[in-house]
């Protein structure tokens, strides 16, 4: 009797300290277009998305059912988007713009911190203006966030 008692209160214990998250990841999309013409913003997506709808199977390499989803279904709707200012003004490169967008992307971090979320790694890229001909380019980061429920 006493090493069941002793079993179910060790169980009850690791069950306890069993802990289930969520992760959360918000993107940075700064852009890198001179003339301040480019659109930057910070995105999160409000919606529940299950990867499993999305997801084939290959079997012996061949792909069996991917013409089974369409790329349509994969957006979703229901998501915020925060005005960020471009990298870029019409002088050029702009720093008053990086320490504005610096202000509200710290904002945006310290509300999700308020709410429970710890920021657990950040991914950033570039894809950079490459010259005269192209004019074109982003910076962009990936905030990802976890939660313990």
């Amino acid at each position: 009797m006493k090493t069941q008692l002793l079993l179910a209160f060790v169980f009850s214990a690791f069950t306890a300290f069993a802990q289930i998250a969520e992760y959360k990841v918000v993107t940075s999309v700064e852009s890198i277009v001179p003339g301040g013409v480019g659109r930057s913003r910070v995105v999160e997506n409000n919606q529940e998305v299950d990867y499993k709808e999305f997801t084939t199977t290959r079997v012996d390499g061949k792909d069996r059912n991917s013409k089974d989803i369409k790329r349509k279904g994969l957006k979703i709707d229901n998501l915020n988007e925060t005005k960020l200012l471009n990298f870029y003004s019409v002088a050029g490169i702009n720093f008053q713009n990086i320490a504005s967008n610096d202000a509200i992307i710290s904002s945006k971090l310290n509300d999700l911190s308020a709410e429970g979320w710890d920021l657990i790694h950040v991914v950033s890229g570039v894809e950079s203006d490459s010259g005269e001909t192209d004019g074109n380019g982003i910076f962009i980061t990936r905030y990802i966030f976890k939660r313990i429920l």
